[in-house]
């Protein structure tokens, strides 16, 4: 028997629906790469975060917060969910788990996980506890420890 796949979504279908959802938002697609830029709040109580989701057929949405600068928020300590501490690149589902698939809408799913990782971020910088679930992408080091080990590597996407 075969299955039927849900086609992949295309980067000028996937700004579509983010401009349906998020008008006052900016993106473009450009060479096949969709970038969209929003400032958002994840609560009413909440600061702004200005951020940029970039999107290519056939690779992983990857969001990063432009302003204000996590790291200067998060005093010197080392913040969770990030796939790079450096970049500030948010870590906000599984690949390895299939939780994103190229056929989902970026407005329905990767949005709304933004606003949650912001406000488990915030509660973070509170508690210094993450209370948003999830495993937590490993460093390069750990990963080289892997691989001496001859251990699976993490299925994360790496920048």
């Amino acid at each position: 028997m075969k299955y039927l796949r849900e086609k992949a979504l295309t980067p000028p279908l996937q700004l579509y629906g983010l401009d349906r959802h998020f008008p006052h938002a900016s993106g473009s697609v450009r060479k096949g790469f969709l970038r969209w830029e929003d400032t958002v709040r994840p609560t009413p109580l909440s600061r702004e975060y200005f951020i940029r989701l970039i999107y290519k057929l056939g690779s992983q949405p990857e969001v990063f917060v432009l302003e204000p600068s996590l790291k200067v928020l998060a005093g010197g300590r080392t913040i969770p969910h990030l796939y790079s501490q450096e970049k500030e690149k948010l870590c906000l589902y599984m690949p390895k788990y299939r939780e994103w698939l190229p056929c989902d809408q970026l407005a329905t799913t990767i949005v709304p996980w933004i606003f949650s990782w912001l406000f488990y971020f915030e509660e973070w910088l509170a508690s210094d506890e993450w209370k948003g679930g999830g495993e937590h992408p490993r460093s390069e080091n750990e990963k080289g420890d892997d691989r001496r080990r001859n251990l699976p590597e993490n299925d994360h996407v790496q920048i």
